[in-house]
């Protein structure tokens, strides 16, 4: 009982991560760039508030886990996972430009701004996480089943 106590309470003081820093942009881009369909404005600005929200979600867990720098193998695969995902993801959107002869950017130079930034929140998150996907890479190599991160800036 009193490790576990302990061990929740360690955790907590890991965690410093406000989530209003994420929030509050996802929200003001969502307003501003948003898709165009038929569908209500709230739903489409709800949908652009989740695809901008969603690129930046893993950081409060990638920094508790810089934070106590010992990574279990679960977590590990899991993270690296969606970074997998995310390079994928990605991968599709830049395809999607070269197999539409440009159309994409034609759109974007036309004051549609939904699809470029839907692939700048791809590019990010697929950043963020190559850092971590580089690390378990090198762990998974040398041998070791439990993934050590460099000690935070």
């Amino acid at each position: 009982m009193i490790s576990c106590n302990l061990n929740c309470f360690l955790i907590l003081l890991l965690n410093h991560a406000t989530h209003f820093a994420q929030i509050v942009p996802a929200a003001a881009l969502a307003f501003f760039v948003h898709p165009t369909t038929s569908h209500i404005l709230i739903n489409r600005m709800l949908w652009a508030f989740c695809v901008y929200l969603e690129s930046v979600s893993v950081l409060p867990q990638l920094r508790l886990m810089q934070n106590v720098q010992i990574i279990e193998p679960f977590s590990a695969h899991y993270v690296f996972a969606l970074g997998v995902a995310r390079f994928l993801g990605c991968a599709h959107w830049i395809i999607q430009v070269y197999d539409t002869a440009g159309a994409y950017i034609y759109l974007a130079g036309r004051g549609y701004f939904w699809i470029p930034t839907v692939f700048l929140a791809e590019m990010v998150q697929t950043f963020i996480l190559a850092d971590f996907c580089y690390y378990y890479v090198k762990s998974v190599m040398s041998g070791q089943l439990i993934v050590r991160l460099p000690t935070p800036v």
